[in-house]
């Protein structure tokens, strides 16, 4: 896939939580119908959290201080894990999965800026996809940055980024549909 057709995958998920969650009041941000859900605001921090912990990587892949683990280099062990994770990241959401704990949300009450903070952690996810691209015209593999044993290739990170941002967007809507907005 080419970068540019990620950068405008990124771009349209930009544009959705704007459009639909650009307007709302705190309150209605940080609305959570029960103690096991999330807000809209979480949703948002949980998937910055989630971008911010692969740029390390990435920039150890780009100078060179990265190396993945030995069975990054078998190709269907690369292909199978990553098919895996992309799909379990669906934004279908058939079924809750539990996230690791590096990446729950920080807070439960976020200010106004929340999407401010979101659309500059979008800049800085296309600014590390485009410093990347020689590294995915490659095939690199990179390891998941919630367990060094779950590798698959750079792109295929970039597919679950996204996907997982619209399984988020998803998630979200529903809780602007549980406050009747």
């Amino acid at each position: 896939m080419k970068v540019e057709n990620l950068v405008l995958e990124i771009g349209q998920v930009t544009r959705d939580f704007e459009s639909y969650f650009g307007e709302l009041t705190s309150h209605q941000m940080n609305f959570k119908p029960s103690s096991d859900s999330w807000s809209i605001a979480q949703n948002i921090d949980h998937l910055m959290a989630v971008n911010r912990s692969y740029y390390d990587t990435i920039d150890g892949m780009l100078d060179g201080s990265f190396t993945p683990p030995f069975h990054g280099r078998i190709g269907f062990v690369v292909n199978f894990l990553g098919k895996s994770i992309l799909r379990s990241v669906e934004p279908s959401r058939k079924r809750k999965i539990k996230t690791f704990p590096v990446w729950e949300p920080t807070l439960s009450d976020f200010g106004p800026a929340i999407l401010d903070d979101f659309k500059r952690e979008q800049d800085m996810l296309i600014e590390h996809l485009r410093k990347s691209e020689g590294l995915l015209k490659q095939g690199a593999v990179i390891s998941s940055p919630a367990n060094r044993n779950i590798v698959y290739t750079l792109e295929t990170a970039f597919k679950i980024i996204i996907t997982h941002e619209k399984r988020h967007l998803a998630q979200a809507l529903e809780m602007l549909r549980a406050q009747g907005l």
